[in-house]
């Protein structure tokens, strides 16, 4: 086996992956460099847990767990492995850490710790927010949602279209942003149909992925209130509930959801540097909700499955800190301030040699999230770049992670209305609350070689 010690003991580095012949990337655990037969020759590895010297700008992707989170995730593994639904004495102790977890989390959002659901991550809590209170095999429901929404939220969704159930997909502006007005009327219109809806979802993000285009929830939160309003005016018994994506927006911006006007909303341990494997759904009081894994009781019945006690208290933590970070306005907006220098200096030195721009970034009249630019190269496409960046050190994406695979344009970017060719050459740079100006530094001037060379030799 690779980097098998002599002694014959478990290997010590362990391999990410491989595209197209290059290393995307190696952990080495007990040195400061990687050994020869991991075909790496000696990589220079820096950071707590030791990664290769990566720029690291695809946070929005997933974000490295912080320290604390997996020293506490290390803690219960060894001494906190109990099950917590066991009544002895150490399956109770085990209960009070999630439940200290809930609390932190809860605290992170503003809601109350009995109105979470731990999930395994953001795509299943979407499903469970979509699915669990649209029935196709119940009453006539109804959806409303747009045509940028995340893979996780579009799956269920499609799935409940061919099942029958109406579904709405409102289109945005160029910047992503959804029109209040035209979420109102569809409401109405949806409500006063001929075949009764009992549920209308609203499902919308409050942060997207790939651009960082923040909708603006307060707009959106107040056309809602008016079509209840009217559908109580006019009678009408159907129950109109708001669901928000909150995956991009938890961990960067201040969320209190007691504060807004809305009934469902998610969130993703990954995206604010805990672990991967947990999620939470926040369901405000009242609201019904049906299972969709069949099981034992736990979560309240509202999601069956032994939880993952020790990711959850890896969540909990990462919420602290989280929230710790989302108070420090002159720390956001120092990051902020990366960003902007990141976007003012690629397209400076991009387009200063060019009469046509080069480089342009996307919805960039939008209020975006501050470690978030996507950034179109006119005349490449978006893998030709990631590749070359990937080659000096740079991690980026094109699109959602999820999909970042794909050879085709990016679905939200192409239903904004951006041109096809810019489409394709677009690139998804997202930083972190770690990411440091010298890393900026060197970012600006990996991604202008990069593209400067691509563009010299291969245009699509």
């Amino acid at each position: 086996m690779c980097c098998e010690p002599a002694d014959g003991s478990v290997s010590v580095a362990s391999y990410y992956a491989k595209c197209s012949e290059w290393l995307i990337g190696v952990v080495c655990f007990d040195g400061d460099s990687a050994p020869d037969c991991c075909g790496l020759g000696g990589y220079e590895t820096r950071g707590y847990n030791k990664v290769m010297d990566w720029i690291y700008l695809d946070n929005n992707a997933t974000t490295m767990p912080a320290e604390p989170v997996t020293q506490a995730m290390l803690e219960m593994s060894q001494s906190g492995w109990a099950n917590p639904s066991s009544v002895h004495r150490f399956g109770q102790s085990v209960r009070q850490r999630l439940e200290l977890a809930r609390t932190q989390v809860a605290r992170l959002i503003g809601g109350r710790p009995a109105e979470l659901i731990f999930t395994s991550g953001g795509t299943e809590a979407n499903n469970l927010a979509v699915l669990g209170l649209i029935n196709p095999a119940g009453a006539p429901s109804a959806i409303i949602t747009t045509q940028v929404e995340h893979s996780a939220v579009h799956g269920p969704v499609d799935f409940l279209d061919r099942q029958g159930c109406v579904v709405v997909k409102l289109p945005t502006d160029i910047d992503g942003l959804v029109d209040s007005n035209q979420l109102e009327q569809a409401i109405k219109d949806v409500a006063g149909a001929e075949a009764l809806p009992a549920n209308i979802l609203i499902t919308i993000q409050w942060a997207n992925n790939e651009t960082g285009t923040i909708q603006d929830m307060e707009g959106i939160s107040d056309a809602i209130q008016r079509a209840r309003d009217w559908t109580d005016r006019q009678q009408i018994r159907t129950k109109i509930v708001f669901h928000v994506d909150a995956t991009q927006a938890v961990g960067k911006l201040l969320v209190d959801v007691q504060a807004m006007n809305l009934d469902m909303l998610t969130l993703a341990s990954h995206k604010f540097h805990g672990p991967k494997g947990v999620g939470v759904l926040w369901l405000r009081t009242g609201i019904r909700l049906k299972a969709q894994q069949k099981g034992g009781p736990q979560e309240r019945e509202r999601r069956a499955g032994t939880e993952n006690t020790i990711g959850i208290v890896g969540m909990g933590v990462a919420a602290d800190l989280a929230r710790a970070f989302v108070g420090d306005a002159d720390g956001i907006e120092r990051l902020r301030g990366l960003r902007d220098h990141f976007e003012r200096s690629v397209l400076e030195k991009l387009n200063d040699v060019s009469t046509e721009p080069l480089a342009v970034v996307n919805c960039v009249g939008a209020e975006r999230l501050w470690n978030t630019t996507n950034i179109a190269f006119r005349g490449l496409e978006a893998e030709a770049i990631l590749v070359g960046l990937s080659e000096k050190g740079v991690c980026a994406s094109a699109g959602a992670a999820c999909s970042s695979g794909s050879l085709e344009a990016s679905p939200v970017l192409r239903a904004m209305g951006i041109a096809e060719p810019l489409a394709h050459g677009s690139v998804r740079f997202s930083l972190s609350r770690y990411t440091t100006e010298a890393e900026i530094e060197d970012a600006i001037e990996t991604v202008v070689a990069v593209v400067t060379r691509l563009q010299r030799t291969m245009p699509i």
